[in-house]
């Protein structure tokens, strides 16, 4: 079985995702990384939502960040590039470049962590479902950023 990593496609710019100045908004750019984390996890025929006997599994979000690097406006189209920067035992960092003309204009990462939500929508962290965990491997690519610090070891 082939092991995944990553995810190469494509997202125009909206007017709805613009500002006032017709400038992609910053908020856009965390829909975008969550729409792009949602297809890759597709692509292995999973999804950010599932249930099981012991409950509903999800994977809600420890942390968010972008960096902007040059604008993006209107109409342009962007490449994007998302890989697993890092794989734990109960959590999955992506990476995310978002480029125009061959040119970078935003980066991110995001880390969300595999929950089983029980009664009264309380949550605990558990390890990777192994049909997901399985299939995916950290990229071979270098990290765009320091590590993200972990609050609890093993995650």
């Amino acid at each position: 079985m082939k092991k995944a990593y990553e995810l190469r496609t494509q997202r125009r710019v909206e007017f709805a995702d613009t500002d006032c100045a017709g400038i992609i908004h910053f908020t856009s750019y965390f829909r975008y990384m969550e729409e792009f984390e949602h297809a890759f996890l597709r692509s292995l025929g999973q999804s950010v939502k599932s249930y099981t006997p012991q409950g509903e599994v999800g994977f809600p979000r420890l942390s968010a960040t972008c960096e902007f690097v040059a604008p993006a406006s209107f109409e342009d189209v962007l490449d994007v590039h998302l890989w697993v920067e890092r794989k734990g035992k109960t959590s999955l960092t992506y990476a995310v470049v978002f480029s125009k003309e061959g040119k970078e204009v935003a980066r991110g990462r995001t880390r969300a962590v595999c929950c089983l939500f029980g009664s009264g929508r309380k949550f605990h962290a558990i390890p990777l479902p192994r049909g997901l965990s399985s299939k995916i491997v950290e990229a071979p690519y270098p990290s765009l950023w320091p590590p993200m610090k972990s609050k609890s070891s093993g995650s």
